[in-house]
């Protein structure tokens, strides 16, 4: 089943909520401050970006601009980084959607790159 990365608070992720309740599609949410990702399931989204580390921050977050990672991820190990996400939700671009039975590899919400993959 897809697994729904999300914070309450943010209108992205409510919305990517309400897209997949419109679709009929199966889902479980989980709070992503509380709960974050996966050290497994990071690996899969960074693979599935490319090995981009940078597509699965927040960037716009105060804990990335807090912790100066703006200067610091260019020079960051991968394995550094993804644990470093794997312990802070706050951290992880969101929503977070992964379903690696399915192949299904999501992160923000753009409504036609979900459609093609989930519908």
């Amino acid at each position: 089943m897809l697994k729904l990365y999300a914070y309450s608070g943010c209108s992205t992720c409510r919305n990517a909520s309400k897209w997949l309740k419109q679709h009929s599609i199966p889902f479980e949410e989980i709070a992503i401050r509380e709960t974050p990702p996966s050290l497994a399931e990071l690996k899969a989204m960074l693979a599935a970006r490319d090995g981009e580390l940078r597509a699965l921050f927040n960037v716009s977050g105060m804990d990335y601009r807090s912790l100066g990672l703006k200067d610091k991820l260019p020079g960051m190990k991968a394995d550094e980084a993804l644990k470093l996400l794997a312990e802070n939700g706050n951290l992880v671009k969101r929503p977070f959607a992964i379903d690696t039975k399915k192949n299904v590899h999501l992160n923000g919400f753009k409504e036609a790159e979900w459609q093609a993959a989930l519908t």
